[in-house]
């Protein structure tokens, strides 16, 4: 056996981004959609709404997303006890959210607004409105069993019906990947906004509700798409129930927007990292073998003489050691290569991990 020591120029390391569906359908776009009746009306229920590809009673039924509505005071939600007053389900969600996001108990989400925008909430004009906060809002929870690494920018696509509003009664989201020239974060989590266009390009026409904002966030790393209830309403009619202490069944209501759309897009990707190990045989190395059949057990000399002088073996097996000569790893190569003293061999090893 014989060894010779990798320098440092020998490896190289290089990350591949590789994308793959996401649905368990196989295809890029999901267009039908179920759900649990059994969920719903269980305890789960009042938190969130699992939806299916199929039937939820078919044997290759799988959890593709959640449904989840959050309330900053609790509203849409029945009360735990209605001596506490305040704490609900959608008020539990919205904390679990804040704490999840903005790592921070005291503060609000956000979303992005146009530039030329303004507007007076409870009468107080906003001087610089470049942010809308979110006291409520819907969340898409990616299941985490449907995607690799994160969810992958750009092929965001959904449709969501509503009852009709400034733009109709239908509106195509997307992300807002392709309109950035470098990644945002809120804290350590990265964020696109959520608008209105196509691909991860925002449309041509306003991306962003005049008096709302974006359509809410997209949450690659985490799997998560939070959508802007006050812009959905503008833009379509879609307005969850905000009564308090009362159910307003919210997780339904924006289940059947997004049935009705038929199309929710979307992809994952992941980074694969490979180290590339070069090795190097040069005309004058790794030319005799060890093998009995070439070698004397006894003696230890090259047992035909044509091979003292212009030996021939074949490289098969690539060993990795060590400094102690602990064996690390193995590659086999796709032939058995012939090595003599007329020839040198570059054999490129690949490392993924």
């Amino acid at each position: 056996m014989s060894y010779k020591r990798l320098d440092a120029e020998d490896f190289v390391v290089s990350t591949d981004s590789i994308t793959s569906t996401l649905w368990s359908t196989d295809n890029p776009t999901l267009t039908s959609f179920f759900t649990s009746s059994i969920q719903e009306g269980g305890s789960s229920g009042n938190y969130y709404l699992a939806v299916y590809q199929t039937q939820s009673n078919n044997t290759n039924a799988e959890i593709q997303f959640d449904i989840v509505y959050c309330d900053s005071m609790g509203s849409g939600s029945e009360l735990y006890n209605v001596i506490v007053d305040g704490y609900s389900p959608t008020r539990t969600l919205y904390g679990q959210y804040r704490s999840l996001i903005l790592e921070d108990e005291t503060q609000n989400f956000l979303f992005g607004a146009s530039a030329n925008f303004s507007y007076s909430p409870c009468g107080a004009t906003i001087s610089d409105p470049t942010l809308i906060t979110g006291d409520h809002f819907w969340v898409l929870s990616l299941e985490r069993a449907r995607y690799k690494e994160s969810l992958f920018p750009g092929s965001l696509n959904l449709i969501i019906s509503g009852s009709g509003g400034a733009y109709g009664n239908v509106v195509q989201l997307t992300d807002n990947s392709n309109d950035l020239t470098s990644n945002t974060f809120i804290g350590s989590t990265r964020v696109l906004q959520l608008v209105s266009g196509s691909n991860g390009n925002g449309a041509a026409s306003g991306s962003y509700t005049p008096a709302s904002g974006s359509y809410g966030m997209v949450f690659p790393d985490l799997g998560l798409i939070m959508l802007n209830p006050y812009a959905l309403d503008y833009a379509i009619g879609l307005t969850p129930n905000r009564t308090y202490n009362s159910n307003g069944l919210n997780n339904q209501t924006l289940f059947n927007s997004i049935s009705g759309g038929a199309s929710f897009q979307l992809n994952s990707q992941e980074s694969i990292t490979s180290d590339y190990v070069f090795v190097r045989a040069r005309n004058s190395e790794f030319n005799y073998s060890e093998n009995p059949s070439f070698i004397s057990g006894s003696t230890g000399e090259v047992i035909y003489d044509n091979f003292i002088n212009n030996p021939q073996v074949y490289i098969t097996t690539i060993g990795m050691y060590n400094d102690t000569t602990d064996l690390l790893a193995v590659a086999k190569i796709s032939r058995p290569l012939l090595k003599d003293f007329t020839k040198e061999a570059l054999i490129r090893v690949k490392l993924d991990f």
